[in-house]
């Protein structure tokens, strides 16, 4: 093997890590580091500034946060946020990660003064460590249980003053003892296309990406509300253009989007999946959810919780007592003619439909 095709193995089996790097950097960078620089929500904004106003004037720790929302609708970034305008380090956990009691005791032990705890996803968090949870919340304090059986003892421990930051996806989940103890509450709802266009512009200049704005209003159309996948998209479009040359203009990013199998709502490969299944196998349902997610191939769960809240949001199918059904903007948006019965059983009254019997796959 010549010299050459040495350097060139290397270089194939040890790839340069400067562009990881600089990857995990642009990552970190796209987060805003204030509530000022935080695009939309300015509701939500409002009131965590006045919060957070509040406690530096009165020099104590922040009251308990809950954010609550969608992914990808900023949550971890406001919890960075919380810790960075009150001056206070951050630490980071999740849910699933605490599954016992010691493991919580082990991380609230090891907080220092004023400190930032961030727990996402935490309606998983085990039910022994919630309890834990409750008197650490409102005392900053802990009973450990020494020894077992009628010799076990309770040693109290003093915690020192934090904030709890948690982050969940279904709130309602989460007992009510747990949610009634965090002073704040705030509901993340997803963007509208002209803050999406905010964002998108604020990644392009930090990817150093010269593109139009009228490919920025494309982009943000098929975002689904959420930054997180706006970003997403913009770098996809970022290595389409990069790969064939030219500026970011609004066709390139059609190109990009059909090469990823995103179309003009924002729907994927699976979300098409599950609609064409319906319209054409199903006349239009109503059909189960079990029946749905094996006739696509994937679990009821992910149909439930990844593909169904989209598609009713933007009006595709709706939800009854005996299954899903496309409504008369879903046979339009794949192009079919409705039988007209499909439409009027998907548009039938509420009260009509729930006395229909209920089966245990159709719900």
């Amino acid at each position: 093997m010549s010299p050459f095709d040495r350097d060139a193995a290397d270089e194939l089996l040890q790839p340069d890590m400067m562009g990881s790097e600089a990857e995990i950097a642009f990552e970190g960078a796209l987060r805003p580091k204030s509530l000022a620089e935080f695009v939309g929500q300015q509701r939500v904004r409002g009131q965590l500034q006045l919060l957070l106003d509040a406690a530096t004037i009165q020099n104590r720790t922040p009251d308990h946060i809950l954010l609550a929302g969608p992914p990808g609708l900023g949550k971890t970034t406001l919890a960075m946020i919380v810790a960075h305008e009150s001056g206070r380090p951050l630490r980071l956990s999740s849910g699933p990660a605490i599954q016992h009691a010691g493991d919580l005791a082990a991380v609230l032990s090891s907080l220092v003064p004023g400190e930032v705890l961030f727990v996402d996803e935490i309606h998983r968090m085990a039910r022994s460590a919630e309890e834990l949870l409750y008197l650490a919340m409102e005392d900053f304090r802990i009973d450990i249980m020494v020894g077992k059986g009628a010799g076990a003892t309770s040693i109290p421990l003093d915690l020192a003053p934090f904030t709890l930051v948690g982050a969940t996806t279904r709130s309602g989940l989460l007992p009510n003892p747990l949610r009634d103890r965090f002073g704040f509450t705030a509901h993340l709802e997803f963007y509208d296309p002209a803050e999406l266009v905010h964002v998108l512009r604020r990644a392009a200049v930090m990817l150093e990406l010269q593109i139009e704005e009228s490919a920025l209003v494309e982009i943000a159309g098929r975002s689904r509300g959420t930054p997180r996948i706006a970003n997403r998209l913009l770098r996809r479009v970022r290595d389409y253009a990069l790969v064939h040359g030219g500026a970011a203009t609004r066709d390139v990013v059609r190109s990009a989007l059909e090469l990823y199998d995103v179309d003009e709502l924002g729907l994927d490969r699976l979300d098409r999946a599950v609609m064409n299944i319906l319209l054409t196998r199903f006349a239009g349902g109503p059909v189960g959810l079990n029946t749905l997610a094996v006739s696509v191939g994937e679990e009821s769960e992910t149909i439930e919780s990844v593909v169904e809240p989209f598609l009713v949001r933007i009006g595709l199918i709706v939800r009854t007592p005996r299954g899903r059904m496309a409504t008369r903007a879903g046979w339009e948006h794949f192009g079919l003619a409705a039988p007209d019965e499909t439409i009027s059983r998907a548009v039938r009254p509420a009260r009509e439909t729930a006395r229909q019997p209920l089966f245990g796959d159709e719900l």
